[in-house]
């Protein structure tokens, strides 16, 4: 058992480290119960299409909306107290939500009001934990960090957390909402425990909106943080284009039925696996660089076999691969930005980069509804290659400054 221990987290990252990763790993089990157990709630409530998008919409609305002002006080204020404090908010929020269930007096309104607060409790919680990590690992174990806090994402709440808040969900209403509830209790009792370095306060007193100006100059002015910006930016609107109707994709297209649609799903999380086994290995093999220029060059050829196959097994080995190097790149992406940018910084240029995922995200959906409407299914895998390609085209030069940058 210690040597399992040991594989996971070694005792060189320190005990601070294995509070902090007990805890995201649990919190992402209540946060995938409720991946599932969510919309389940809001399907009940209502049939309208419109509500039940926007019930989605709202819980990433607020990275749009306070974004900027999350990262901002996760730098002027105690680190972890922002994430006690934002997670215990997210907890009240959502026990009020299991009380009007039990009661019955639920209701479409009040379901949309609580996934508003959830999600800007979320903002909140999650700008500013993204932070702790560079406080807490030397440099030379950020990617072994980030790989173990993926890898959790990936488990918990991709592939255990689903399922079973859909089994809670068919017991009772409440149940994977009150089982949330304790996952994030107990999250924050873990996260709690924790010690931090301290960070120094600025020179002189400031405001929060000189803060967030000041983070939008730095971001801007350090070119392989700005590039590494714009990267995913529009990485993420040529991958929401085509995901977004990819359910339709894998129907109409490729014939698979709904069964080879989870199966589309399930092979990009296996791929994930697949991705968290091998991480370690490359990062010791390749330099950072090439690792990142090997994962957008597989994005580029992602749209394209897409595009072009017609056939389910194919675009299920697409998926596949795709799992595995988008877990390379998510980790090598946070790893590059946490060495790049200094402590003061980490929380305003965290949100940016938040903010562009999401917003990015938001784009390529839209425009991905768009362009199958107009020129068939296989188009916004098109616009992906092409968008993708251009884009790695343009940066392809800068990526081995934008891997290898160090904070000031």
């Amino acid at each position: 058992m210690r040597r399992v221990i040991e594989a996971v987290v070694p005792a060189r990252m320190g005990v601070p480290f294995r509070w902090m990763l007990a805890s995201s790993w649990t919190s992402n089990i209540g946060d995938g119960i409720a991946l599932a157990a969510g919309p389940l709630l809001v399907a009940s409530q209502t049939d309208s299409a419109f509500l039940v998008a926007l019930a989605a919409m709202l819980q990433r609305l607020p990275w749009l909306l306070f974004g900027l002002w999350a990262g901002a006080l996760a730098d002027r204020l105690d680190r972890r107290r922002v994430v006690v404090v934002a997670n215990l908010l997210r907890a009240a929020v959502v026990t009020l939500l299991v009380a009007v269930i039990a009661t019955g007096h639920v209701s479409i309104e009040l379901v949309l009001l609580a996934m508003l607060l959830m999600g800007t409790a979320e903002v909140f919680a999650d700008t500013t934990s993204q932070t702790l990590l560079p406080m807490l690992v030397p440099t030379n174990d950020l990617g072994t960090g980030n790989a173990r806090l993926q890898a959790g994402f990936l488990t918990a709440n991709q592939l255990v957390g689903p399922p079973v808040g859909a089994a809670l969900f068919a017991l009772g209403t409440a149940w994977p909402f009150a089982v949330q509830v304790v996952t994030a209790l107990l999250a924050v009792l873990l996260i709690a425990r924790m010690t931090l370095p301290a960070v120094p306060p600025p020179a002189e007193p400031t405001r929060v909106r000189q803060d967030i100006v000041d983070g939008l100059r730095w971001t801007w002015t350090n070119p392989p943080v700005r590039t590494l910006a714009l990267v995913m930016l529009s990485f993420n609107i040529t991958w929401a284009a085509p995901w977004g109707v990819l359910v339709l994709y894998s129907l109409d297209h490729l014939h698979m039925g709904p069964v080879g649609y989870g199966l589309l799903t399930t092979s990009a999380a296996v791929g994930g696996l697949v991705g968290t086994v091998l991480y370690g290995r490359l990062e010791r093999r390749f330099a950072l660089s090439t690792l990142m220029k090997v994962c957008l060059s597989l994005e580029v050829l992602f749209h394209l076999v897409l595009a072009l196959t017609e056939t389910g097994w194919v675009a299920m080995v697409v998926l596949f691969v795709f799992g595995a190097y988008g877990f390379v790149w998510g980790t090598v992406a946070n790893t590059v930005r946490h060495r790049a940018v200094p402590t003061r910084y980490q929380g305003r240029v965290g949100s940016l980069y938040m903010m562009s995922l999401f917003g990015g995200i938001v784009v390529g959906n839209a425009l991905g509804g768009v362009i199958a409407q107009h020129w068939g299914l296989t188009a916004p895998f098109w616009f992906g290659f092409v968008g993708a390609a251009l884009t790695l085209a343009l940066v392809w030069r800068q990526l081995a400054h934008v891997a290898h940058a160090q904070a000031d």
